[in-house]
């Protein structure tokens, strides 16, 4: 297995999910605190243990933005990497349901907010590339059909 080149520990990177959520030609996005910047991202999150990848992207969505949605395709699976750890993002498309703006949201999340592709491509505090890329690979019609997304879990 590959160490860590800093700590010889294992290398394993964060399991994350996230979702792109399109309505009226705008996404749905959060608008969060994360080591004191205000930074944009989908909403998004890490896989729990004993859970799937959709539940995943479901739960973070609902608990990030008060927003219920269907999940529609695998828009993509990103690697990334920072000085925060390396990531493996599998991001989903989804529509919009229905929405519970009483909800609390999960800690750090200052609020949902829908966003062009425009706005998003200008903003200067995104979160990481892969909130861009996941948009734009939406637009341009990429989509693999849920049933990839296979659970093998009890």
């Amino acid at each position: 297995m590959p160490t860590h080149p800093q700590n010889g520990a294992i290398w394993r990177p964060d399991v994350t999910v996230a979702c792109v959520v399109p309505q009226a030609g705008k996404f749905l996005l959060v608008e969060e605190d994360v080591k004191g910047r205000r930074v944009l991202n989908q909403p998004a999150g890490h896989l729990e243990s004993g859970e799937s990848l959709p539940a995943a992207a479901l739960r973070e969505t609902r608990e990030e933005t008060g927003w219920d949605v269907e999940l529609t395709h695998l828009v993509g699976v990103y690697q990334w990497a920072n000085d925060d750890g390396a990531f493996l993002r599998f991001t989903f498309a989804a529509l919009p349901l229905r929405h519970d703006p009483t909800r609390i949201l999960d800690a750090g999340i200052v609020r949902a907010t829908w966003m062009t592709r425009e706005a998003i491509a200008a903003s200067r505090n995104l979160r990481s590339p892969m909130v861009l890329r996941g948009v734009e690979d939406f637009l341009n019609g990429k989509r693999v059909a849920l049933d990839a997304v296979v659970s093998l879990l009890p």
